[in-house]
């Protein structure tokens, strides 16, 4: 596995569990200010988790030269 795409998918874990933390909070008993912030942030981290996939997959596509 080349380096870039061992690069994407170390930061795609990372975002993953970042997006989880804010999930937990908007599964908790709502509290308006903080269910907001976190909707807020786990919409934007999620827009990033689909960037990755689509930079891992292109990644995927490329042909290996030697």
């Amino acid at each position: 596995m080349g380096e870039r795409l061992e690069t994407l998918k170390k930061a795609r874990d990372r975002m993953i569990e970042d997006r989880d933390a804010h999930a937990k909070v908007l599964a908790a008993p709502f509290v308006r200010d903080t269910a907001e912030r976190a909707r807020n942030k786990f919409v934007e981290i999620q827009a990033l988790i689909d960037a990755l996939d689509r930079a891992i997959k292109g990644e995927n596509l490329v042909p290996v030269t030697n």
